[in-house]
């Protein structure tokens, strides 16, 4: 009896077997006969690019400096303090006006009694003009006339001076920023007294900005002769608009001092900053793959390559600087791979075997 029921438990397990290997056969995925579109994707080749040498250099903003007193006056109000951005134009100190507005009434005044009197000499002139082309009067009384009309105009010409000089005094108890920007210090308190150059604010402007650096001899002639670089910033690469380098040494390091022009508002720069310069002294091959292919994770990153066997895997790179909108890779790649240009399509074909990958256009 044991050993029969023992023949009928492995006889039902066989069955078992045999009926999920069975099952497994029939619940097998079918093919649909459609295969998935193939991803796009490109493919590294060596591109010629300038090949650089890194300087240490130091941002300075192109229009900076400190605005001073035309005029004498006490202070009454200030506008604007340190790190406060100023329009250009807008008033950042006030003085008091009383004197100067006093003499602008003055030349005001002064100006329609000249006027007057050259309204009158000249109709005088016009008279004695008539009566001396009559035979009225001699030629002295005509002289006469005539000297008091050109005397006429000429009193009428310094009121008209003097008036402007009156509203140029009252304009400058305005204090006015010459260009916008930020302002950097304040030299002057409510209640103080200035005279004609006391110091009132300084400020300086991000508009524009540039880049100054020491030059080594050992490469001034290749900067002279190519005069093309770049700035670097958080792995951004900024061309320079204009690269001037100056005509003599500095001792007594003997290096050349070199200015590079940037961009009008250059994002993230900022006066006194250090930065890094490439300047151009020839071309070299580097591997470059666009932005967008880059796939960040934390601080590592990577792109999606596309191997001979159609299988996706992403691969982990070490990137260099930038070049508009592709990155050098420095390290992760060889030339001839391909790479995925849309890393979220990638991700769901990781590890899968696909028909084959489109060639970017």
């Amino acid at each position: 009896m044991k050993v029969l029921a023992v023949v009928t438990r492995r006889a039902t397990l066989a069955a078992l077997a045999a009926a999920l290997a069975a099952c497994g056969s029939e619940t097998s995925t079918p093919s649909t006969g459609v295969q998935a579109p193939p991803l796009a994707s490109m493919e590294i080749r060596p591109e010629r690019t300038p090949l650089e040498r890194q300087l240490d250099g130091t941002i300075e903003a192109v229009n900076q400096g400190t605005v001073a007193a035309q005029t004498s006056g006490r202070v009454v109000e200030i506008l604007y303090d340190v790190n406060d951005f100023v329009p250009a134009g807008a008033v950042i100190v006030r003085l008091r006006a009383t004197e100067q507005r006093a003499g602008l009434l003055q030349a005001e005044a002064a100006l329609r009694e000249s006027q007057a009197r050259a309204i009158e000499a000249q109709s005088r002139f016009e008279r004695m003009t008539e009566m001396f082309k009559s035979g009225v009067i001699p030629k002295a009384t005509l002289d006469e006339a005539t000297a008091a009309n050109d005397s006429a105009k000429a009193r009428l010409a310094a009121s008209r001076a003097a008036l402007e000089s009156a509203r140029e005094g009252v304009a400058y108890t305005e204090v006015r920023a010459p260009y916008a920007g930020i302002v950097t210090r304040r030299h002057v308190e409510v209640g103080e007294t200035v005279n004609p150059g006391s110091l009132i604010m300084s400020g300086l402007s991000l508009q524009f900005l540039r880049v100054g650096v020491d030059v080594p001899q050992s490469m001034v002639d290749q900067v002279r002769r190519i005069r093309k670089a770049a700035v670097y910033v958080n792995g951004t690469r900024i061309e320079a608009k204009k690269l001037t380098v100056f005509p003599e040494a500095t001792a007594p390091a003997n290096t050349f001092r070199a200015r590079l022009e940037l961009p009008e508002n250059a994002a993230d720069l900022y006066p006194g900053m250090f930065v890094k310069v490439g300047f151009v002294v020839g071309e070299a091959d580097r591997l470059l793959v666009p932005l967008a292919t880059l796939v960040e994770r934390g601080e590592l990153n990577g792109v999606y390559v596309i191997g001979s066997d159609g299988r996706t895997s992403l691969r982990q790179v070490r990137v260099g600087h930038r070049f508009g909108a592709q990155v050098e890779i420095l390290a992760g790649l060889v030339a001839g791979e391909h790479v995925a240009l849309d890393p979220v399509a990638a991700t769901a074909r990781l590890g899968q075997s696909l028909p084959g990958a489109e060639p970017a256009s």
